[in-house]
């Protein structure tokens, strides 16, 4: 007997997050059903218009928001910005560049450094270090056990 295989389907806000979209933006029958595994492959391998309308104007996500703009999600937050952005706002506060939006990309751009400065740090740490030896239990040998 061959088991049938199933379907591997995922909720809606699973598949806008993957597509990259905000979920309240889209239509309604997506938002309504489960989307297969497969669907969501034809999604975005041959974007409807709809999708493709989201991916270019919004409203987006605040993940897609934040990195638009060169802050963080929190530094969004932070900016008293709750609500989904369209593209068209995020280009707004591009050119009026308010102080806040100022301040989390100074913020944004020091936190990188400092992760760069890390792992860099971490990476001549791992090459000057000589590897070190096995000890204890690795190290004894049969005739040490007594024998029963």
């Amino acid at each position: 007997m061959k088991s049938q295989k199933t379907t591997q389907t995922m909720k809606p806000a699973t598949a806008a997050k993957k597509l990259g979209i905000h979920l309240g933006a889209a239509p309604a029958e997506f938002q309504e059903g489960v989307v297969s595994r497969d669907e969501l492959n034809a999604l975005q391998a041959d974007p409807p218009a709809w999708l493709r309308d989201l991916r270019s104007h919004g409203p987006h996500p605040r993940a897609v928001s934040a990195a638009r703009l060169g802050v963080s999600i929190a530094g969004l937050a932070r900016g008293g910005v709750t609500e989904p952005l369209t593209s068209e706002q995020i280009e707004a506060l591009k050119v009026e560049l308010p102080e806040w939006l100022q301040d989390e990309r100074a913020t944004q751009a020091e936190a990188r450094k400092e992760a760069v400065r890390i792992k860099e740090k971490n990476a001549k740490t791992a090459v000057s270090e000589p590897a070190k030896k096995r000890t204890g239990a690795a190290q004894r040998t049969r005739s040490s056990r007594p024998r029963s």
